[in-house]
C-alpha cells in the first residue's frame, strides 16, 4: 500500500499536474501575504491562509486521484490485495501531497507574512490548523474526484460549490454542522484560537472523518 502510493504521488509529479496546484499556491500567496500583517495579527494572517488555501488543496487531491487511469486503478486493487488498501493509498497519496502544500503556505506565511514571529501557542495552533485544512482539501478533492463524479464539469463545480457551502454554513449555522472554517477565523480574530482549538479541531476532524468515511463506501460500492 505505501509502495502504491508513492508510485501515485510519483505519477503526480511526472504528469506536471503537480505544477498547476503549485502555481494556484503561489499565485494565492503571493496576494494573501503581498504586506507584512501589523503586530499582534499573527494568528488572524495564519488561520486565514489556512481556511483559503483548502480549495487550492482539493484541486490537488483531485488531480492526483485522476492522474492514474481507471484501468491502471482496478489493476493497482488486484496487486494490493483489495479495493480498501487501493482506495487507502489513493487518499495517502493525496494527503501527502496536500501537505506539502500546506507547510509551503505555512512556511511562507511566517516568513513573508507578519511583523514578528507569534508565540508558541500560536504557531502550535497555525500548525494543527495547516494539517486540518490538508486532511479537508483531501476529503474533499476525494469525494469530487473521477471515481465519484465521473464528470470534469460537474466535478469542478462540485469542489467549489462544496467549499462555499463549507463557508457559508459555518458562518450563519451551528459550528458542528460543518467543518468550522470561519469558527477559525473568527476565534483567531478574537485572540482566543489556542482556547478554542480543541473544540474546533475535534469537529473539524469529525467531519473529514466522515467524508473520508463516504468517499471510502462509494469507492467500495462501484466498480
Amino acid at each position: 500500500m505505501i509502495a502504491l502510493a508513492v508510485y501515485r504521488v510519483a505519477g503526480y509529479v511526472r504528469s506536471h499536474r503537480v505544477y498547476q496546484a503549485l502555481l494556484l499556491t503561489l499565485a494565492m500567496l503571493a496576494i494573501l501575504h503581498g504586506s507584512r500583517a501589523p503586530r499582534g495579527e499573527e494568528a488572524s494572517v495564519l488561520a486565514d491562509g489556512a481556511v483559503l488555501l483548502i480549495p487550492v488543496l482539493a484541486w490537488a487531491a483531485r488531480s492526483l486521484l485522476d492522474t492514474e487511469p481507471d484501468r491502471q486503478r482496478e489493476m493497482s486493487a488486484v496487486q494490493v490485495g483489495g479495493r480498501g488498501k487501493e482506495v487507502a493509498a489513493g487518499l495517502l497519496a493525496a494527503f501527502a501531497a496536500c501537505a506539502v502544500f500546506a507547510a509551503l503556505a505555512l512556511l511562507w506565511a511566517l516568513l513573508l507574512g507578519v511583523t514578528e514571529r507569534p508565540s508558541s501557542g500560536v504557531l502550535a495552533a497555525a500548525v494543527l490548523l495547516h494539517g486540518v485544512s490538508a486532511l479537508t482539501g483531501t476529503a474533499l478533492g476525494a469525494l469530487t474526484s473521477r471515481a465519484v463524479l465521473p464528470s470534469p464539469a460537474i466535478s469542478i463545480m462540485a469542489l467549489v460549490l462544496g467549499y462555499l457551502a463549507m463557508l457559508l454554513l459555518s458562518a450563519t449555522a451551528p459550528a458542528w454542522l460543518t467543518v468550522p472554517l470561519i469558527g477559525w477565523m473568527k476565534a483567531a480574530n478574537a485572540g482566543d484560537l489556542v482556547t478554542r482549538l480543541p473544540e474546533l479541531g475535534a469537529i473539524s476532524l469529525a467531519w473529514c472523518a466522515l467524508a473520508l468515511t463516504a468517499y471510502t463506501w462509494l469507492r467500495r460500492t462501484r466498480t
